[in-house]
């Protein structure tokens, strides 16, 4: 990696900080799979980590998990009927009255299985209670159960996805909106009280239409998956389709969900150590990186207070405290 201007070439991000050179904004994922749904250890790690100085708390989003054995097809994410979420809505509103710098980005929200004007209320109003600390991260999900037991179609869930962005966006003026789509209509309805600003609305995933969607109508994108062989590339790959949809990437955010390497279970990941991980946000803010969330789940820590120590380990690197 070339070595940012003025930097000697070994040097880390804590080094860098101290100058001025780290622009990367570091939040956290919350590890709700080891905190198994406890409500004290939620607004202990909230608390906890703004008062460490990250920016932003991620949380991940399904409404239920499903029992894996015996489906045709078979189900390919890693969450199944064991595993705890929280609705993050909800759980950033309660969090929203108890902190005051931190701010949240669910990581992502599965936008196409809820109903959109409902949602359009809901994250105004977290936007406008929280003091515009809210951004909006939304994906189309893996997991057709989920949707089925929803009600929605899973097949069509990327064309709806689309025509949510542009709907939420109208609602969000604060204007009389008349919306014909596909799968909405809105008959000369306004949302009021609107947010203060359009909340940015942050896409997510893994596949070529997801870029490409983001590239033409989001705020930003969360990249997941191997560092190296999708992250990277794939960032390389948004900013290449901004400028086609003539857009900068000037104000655009590219958000990392750190997740590390591999893990035994299928289709997750292990966290990073605190120098492994320096090195990689290094080199995501020169690849154009703006944003990244460290992720502590998985690596064996199973109590609030594990996690904990080695975020302070983390924010002690980066300068933050």
């Amino acid at each position: 990696m070339a070595p940012t201007s003025g930097a000697t070439p070994h040097q880390t991000l804590s080094e860098l900080h101290g100058r001025n050179i780290l622009n990367l904004k570091v939040g956290v994922v919350y590890p709700q799979i080891e905190l198994k749904g406890d409500p004290q250890a939620l607004r202990d790690f909230a608390r906890s980590v703004e008062a460490m100085g990250f920016n932003h708390l991620v949380m991940y989003d399904h409404v239920v998990g499903a029992v894996g054995e015996h489906r045709d097809p078979p189900l390919t994410g890693p969450y199944r009927e064991t595993d705890p979420f929280h609705d993050p809505l909800i759980a950033y509103a309660h969090l929203a009255a108890l902190t005051s710098t931190l701010e949240f980005c669910p990581g992502v929200m599965i936008l196409p299985q809820r109903q959109t004007v409902l949602v359009a209320r809901q994250a105004a109003d977290l936007d406008l209670l929280s003091g515009g600390r809210f951004s909006l991260g939304i994906g189309v999900g893996w997991n057709p159960v989920e949707y089925e037991a929803l009600g929605i179609d899973f097949k069509s869930r990327g064309e709806r996805l689309t025509e949510q962005i542009e709907l939420l966006r109208r609602l969000w003026s604060g204007e009389v909106v008349d919306f014909q789509g596909k799968h909405h209509r809105v008959d000369r309805a306004a949302l009021v009280p609107a947010p203060a600003n359009s909340i940015p609305i942050i896409c997510g995933g893994l596949s070529a239409p997801a870029y490409r969607r983001a590239a033409k109508h989001a705020d930003g994108f969360i990249f997941t998956g191997p560092f190296d062989e999708v992250a990277v590339p794939g960032l390389r790959k948004l900013h290449q389709l901004l400028e086609e949809n003539e857009r900068g990437k000037e104000g655009f955010r590219a958000d990392l969900d750190v997740v590390g390497r591999p893990a035994a279970r299928h289709g997750d990941f292990e966290g990073l150590s605190v120098p492994d991980l320096l090195e990689t946000l290094e080199t995501w803010e020169t690849t154009g990186g703006t944003h990244a969330a460290v992720k502590t789940m998985g690596m064996g820590y199973t109590t609030v207070d594990e996690h904990l120590e080695h975020l302070v380990k983390v924010a002690d690197a980066l300068g933050l405290r």
